[in-house]
């Protein structure tokens, strides 16, 4: 048993135990970490071609657990196309589908799928990093090993543990009833392109389990995001007559205060799953340009964001309240009343999604989680941000999150996330198997 994990408690089954004892060997051996470091040193940033070398190792990892694999090209185009696209921001020419499902069960839907994402964001400066950002280290933290590297947290280690949980069972030697699916998918960063297509294809399940890092808690609800861009004219003179011209930079300053109002208008009564937050649904502007010679006054700001969409709430009335609240900041400036910026909405359109109230995969992946790590049941939240989770909603498929490491360490430089809660993961996606699909 790894010191890292309490022993399990003395209600498990025989089946149970070995399946337990089958993930710490292979933490033990050294396979999870391995595994983990191979996947890391894979560049995979959305859009870019090592996207598709992740999900190569990933359909390679499982075939050689021996599940029934389908690695294929999506047809980015023709999934764009569909009225239910959720959107893109990374260009990209191609992008690969990966589906792996036990063949040793009886030919049925999957009881449950487990699911993750290869795709990482940018690394950022080199600089803020203490070493390369896709050369994998282990260094102590608080007294706990954690492994350094983009992606580590969000969301590779989660991946990882599904992939271990998987591998746990076959080494066990179980056979499951109903199978099991595991998808790995791209292009989740920026917008949900592989399980679209995924879902598309035809892989489904009965319930998911996405392995988003949780922190020791279970996600069944995830707010949704919008990517929008505001575009404001000025008047271009020279530098030297400021005062006869317009700068949109200055014209900006009153649409950014109306953003900033509607954002504290929007998280004032937030759901309760959501209530922990300081802002439940965060409004960004994440680029501003303006200008292209320091001696003009510029006539175009161009800024993009991201809009916390509330949970539950639709995408078209999300989108009414943030073009109402511009066009009111336009209607209050005098030039603006007479040059009203323009909202496009582009990029990845996050609905927000959640698991029925009172569905049963609830209790059935804390149960797992307390029995396999013998602490108390984890708590139940929701997250601020757009997810995988919304999509198998939408086709049907009750999800939740469940997976290591801190949201908090993502898209950070010196992304982390602590091994032991690899380890522990993958120990209760083992029993959320073992319970969902049976044992023959």
């Amino acid at each position: 048993m790894s010191e890292l994990l309490s022993p399990p408690p003395a209600t498990l089954t025989d089946i149970e135990r070995a399946v337990l004892d089958a993930v710490h060997d292979l933490a033990r051996r050294g396979e999870i970490v391995r595994d983990l470091a191979a996947l890391i040193r894979i560049p995979s940033v959305t859009g870019t071609a090592a996207e598709s070398d992740a999900q190569a190792w990933t359909a390679h990892r499982l075939e050689r657990l021996g599940l029934d694999v389908d690695h294929w090209a999506l047809d980015v185009g023709e999934l764009a196309g569909r009225p239910d696209f959720p959107g893109t921001e990374a260009p990209r020419t191609e992008a690969w589908g990966v589906v792996g499902t036990t063949s040793d069960a009886e030919p049925s839907t999957p009881a449950i799928v487990l699911q993750g994402h290869v795709d990482v964001v940018p690394a950022g400066d080199p600089g803020t990093w203490d070493g390369d950002p896709f050369e994998p280290r282990i260094v102590p933290l608080h007294g706990r090993d954690v492994l350094v590297g983009r992606g580590a947290c969000d969301m590779k280690g989660g991946l990882v543990a599904a992939l271990a949980a998987l591998a746990a069972l076959r080494e066990a030697g179980v056979r499951t009833v109903r199978p099991v699916a595991l998808h790995s998918v791209a292009g989740e960063e920026d917008g949900g392109l592989g399980a679209f297509g995924t879902l598309a294809r035809g892989h489904g399940g009965e319930v998911c389990v996405i392995s988003e890092p949780t922190d020791r808690r279970v996600v069944c609800a995830a707010a949704g995001a919008l990517t929008f861009r505001l575009e404001v004219a000025g008047r271009a003179v020279h530098g030297s007559s400021r005062s006869d011209g317009v700068s949109a930079l200055e014209a900006f300053r009153p649409v950014h205060a109306a953003l900033l109002e509607l954002e504290r208008e929007r998280c004032a009564d937030p759901d309760p799953l959501m209530a922990g937050y300081r802002l439940a649904y965060p409004l960004s502007i994440g680029t501003v340009r303006a200008g292209d010679w320091a001696s003009t006054v510029p006539d175009l700001l161009v800024a993009e964001g991201r809009y916390g969409v509330k949970l539950g709430e639709d995408l078209a009335v999300a989108r009414a309240a943030l073009e109402t609240a511009v066009a009111g900041a336009c209607a209050r400036d005098p030039w603006l009343r007479d040059h009203p910026v323009t909202v496009t909405w582009w990029g990845g359109q996050f609905a927000s999604g959640r698991l029925p109230e009172g569905h049963a995969l609830l209790p059935l992946v804390q149960g797992a989680w307390a029995d396999a790590t013998g602490r108390a049941r984890p708590a139940v939240r929701g997250v601020p941000y757009g997810s995988d989770l919304r999509l198998y909603a939408a086709a049907g498929i009750p999800a939740v999150h469940l997976g290591p490491g801190d949201v908090r360490h993502a898209h950070t430089a010196g992304e982390l996330v602590p091994l032991d809660e690899v380890e522990e993961v993958a120990a209760a996606l083992a029993l959320t198997v073992l319970r969902t699909c049976g044992v023959r």
